[in-house]
């Protein structure tokens, strides 16, 4: 995609960029208010043209475009709408007595001029959610959705264009070269979501500048199952959060790391609960989606090895559709090395739950974990000796849909988080300040020092 294709030229995004830096269009939490009250009333009036941009990109129906894309964005504004004045409040706090006479404020700011990177898989979700969470701590916003998803990333340009100002927020359109362009300006502060790759790029350009950042990006996110667990409960929750948006989701279970004793049950009713959420023919459901390209098409299916399925393997190139997988798997497999994104499923079975929580240990860091017990020892176990993002107990993807609970990765799955309270303090920076007054000034702190001064030191400073 060249510059003349998309819908701004550099020059003007320089611009732009240097208006937003200079204006602070959100400043005053009202403006924000207003900002994203406009944005929730233009989400619901085009909410036919995101269904239809989805459905071209993804082939994802309505109910799961409105429950994981639409739906979240507006639970996510109206969380900020109901807590807006009070996050942007100047917090007073206890002032030291050392510091008498004064009074001590922490002040909330916005950064400025925010990038916005985000991806293909959730593309509306992902691009307005932490613009939403930017908004509302007062930045400014440059928003550069996934060239994949074209069709969405256009809606979403429409969407703003209806919605801000430029010196608001701007979308900038295309694929790498714009990217590149991008990371190479001076913003105030970065949010990207996407592969861990690409992130490590982004960290080095936004280290050159000493630009704050936040990584969202994903890893193996491991699905344990213990003897003890809810087999018909534990299958149904793995299927939908697996094969949910055909695998293409940061947070889906990578592979399912099973107590030995309940492999065969536990693969029994998972095909049990895929056929019944996904029909017999997966390929054939209309509301079963598709993969994004053909390019990751070809890059899932070759995971799968026909001697190892359990069940399905089938795929069609025409709709890029993949059957939901399940393999046979362990960590020597190529499909445990890599992030597969697409809807297949490996299972890995351990003999001992100690076992299960080193070999978890020692790969690179999830974006997530779900642990399936009704043993609440072994719960506790596993959810403080393991090393995750965020994840839940007996279910799967779940905790990502609050807005009480912050959202992020941990070392190699990212750093940061947002959400809610943690989406507005990602994008704020906490100035704190001492206000002191003037009509009095303790003597103790100036030279010459005495012994007086040193005995008062300690008095107050203790």
């Amino acid at each position: 995609m060249t510059w003349n294709e998309v819908g701004m030229e550099r020059e003007e995004i320089l611009t732009c960029i240097e208006k937003q830096k200079a204006e602070c269009a959100f400043w005053d939490y009202k403006e924000r208010i207003k900002a994203l009250k406009k944005l929730y009333k233009n989400i619901l009036l085009m909410k036919d043209d995101i269904f239809a941009a989805l459905k071209a990109d993804l082939n994802k129906s309505e109910v799961e475009s409105y429950t994981t894309e639409i739906g979240m964005v507006l639970c996510e504004i109206s969380y900020m709408l109901r807590h807006i004045k009070k996050f942007a409040r100047p917090k007073k706090v206890r002032s030291e007595l050392f510091q008498f006479p004064a009074k001590s404020v922490i002040l909330p700011c916005p950064y400025g001029c925010v990038l916005v990177m985000s991806p293909w898989n959730y593309p509306f979700m992902l691009s307005i959610e932490p613009l939403v969470d930017a908004i509302s701590a007062g930045n400014s916003v440059v928003l550069k959705p996934s060239r994949y998803s074209h069709n969405t990333s256009s809606v979403i340009e429409k969407l703003v264009e209806k919605t801000f100002d430029k010196t608001q927020v701007i979308v900038v359109s295309g694929g790498r070269e714009e990217n590149a362009f991008l990371m190479e300006q001076d913003f105030d502060y970065i949010f990207y979501t996407g592969s861990t790759a690409v992130g490590k790029i982004v960290m080095q350009k936004a280290a050159e500048k000493f630009t704050p950042i936040t990584l969202e990006m994903g890893g193996k996110s491991p699905c344990i199952v213990d003897a003890t667990a809810n087999i018909t409960v534990a299958a149904r929750r793995i299927v939908f959060g697996k094969f949910l948006n055909s695998g293409q989701t940061c947070v889906s279970p990578d592979f399912v790391y099973c107590d030995k004793s309940i492999k065969e049950q536990l693969v029994a009713e998972l095909k049990k609960q895929i056929a019944m959420q996904y029909s017999d023919d997966p390929l054939t459901n209309e509301n079963y989606p598709k993969i994004i390209n053909q390019k990751h098409f070809y890059k899932v299916r070759k995971y799968i090895d026909n001697d190892r399925v359990l069940y399905g393997g089938k795929a069609d190139e025409e709709t890029l559709k993949i059957q939901p997988t399940l393999l046979d798997s362990n960590f020597d497999c190529e499909e445990m090395n890599c992030e597969m994104f697409g809807p297949v499923l490996p299972i890995v079975t351990f003999d001992d739950l100690d076992e299960a929580i080193a070999k978890v240990n020692a790969m690179s860091t999830p974006l997530a974990l779900y642990f399936f017990s009704e043993s609440k020892q072994n719960q506790d176990k596993v959810t403080s000796r393991c090393r995750f993002g965020g994840g839940c107990i007996n279910d799967t993807i779940m905790h990502i849909a609050s807005s009480t609970l912050p959202f992020g990765g941990l070392k190699q799955s990212g750093m940061g988080q947002y959400h809610g309270k943690a989406g507005f303090d990602t994008f704020t920076h906490y100035k704190s300040i001492i206000d002191k007054k003037t009509y009095f000034d303790f003597p103790v702190r100036y030279q010459p020092y005495t012994d007086k001064h040193y005995k008062l030191i300690k008095f107050f400073m203790k």
